[in-house]
């Protein structure tokens, strides 16, 4: 694929980073409590004093750690990719039996909308029943495109189209805009 996919990027190497920290201090504080990194005695208090800290300090501490818990729960729940399940597709008549792969189905109606002005490739998944189908269809586009004509092209034009090939009265679809980091030809 052409185009930079800029935050999964920078979330795989945030991820590495704080994996390699976190493991690196795991693995000092086993090695210093077993005696094996000799920079600290391993019944070295870990600050100075013995007071216990303000109350508002385990307060502060807490709110920070239910804080980050929820962070890391709504960064979790955005990780499974959500296209649904794409089937084989049966068409049973007299004349004979035809089986269609959902794939092969919306691969046109793909290629279509990657032809579109503005849009740089586009990826489409039929997914569902033939009773209860559903499309989720990802555009890549330019940087300077204009995600309304597009939007209003591939309802207007490309859906209608397909559902009639597909012989769909109605085609739930979602529609996912990426911007690919091409820019689209400029004139000056």
């Amino acid at each position: 694929m052409t185009d930079l996919n800029r935050p999964a990027r920078l979330n795989r190497t945030l991820l590495i980073l704080t994996g390699l920290v976190l493991l690196a201090g795991g693995a000092f504080a086993v090695g210093t409590h077993f005696g094996g990194i000799p920079l600290l005695e391993p019944d070295t208090a870990l600050v100075p004093g013995t007071a216990m800290p303000p109350t508002w300090a385990w307060y502060a501490v807490a709110a920070g750690a239910v804080v980050l818990g929820l962070l890391t729960l709504r960064w979790l729940i955005a990780q499974p990719v959500r296209k649904p399940k794409s089937r084989t597709w049966r068409f049973d008549e007299d004349a004979g039996h035809t089986t269609l792969a959902a794939s092969t189905a919306v691969e046109p109606f793909a290629t279509e909308i990657a032809a579109y002005p503005g849009v740089h490739d586009a990826h489409a998944t039929l997914g569902g029943t033939q009773e209860a189908p559903v499309l989720a269809l990802v555009v890549s586009a330019e940087q300077d495109a204009d995600l309304a004509a597009v939007r209003e092209r591939v309802t207007e034009e490309g859906l209608p189209r397909l559902r009639q090939a597909l012989d769909l009265d109605t085609l739930p679809t979602t529609i996912e805009f990426r911007f690919s980091a091409k820019a689209g030809p400029r004139i000056q």
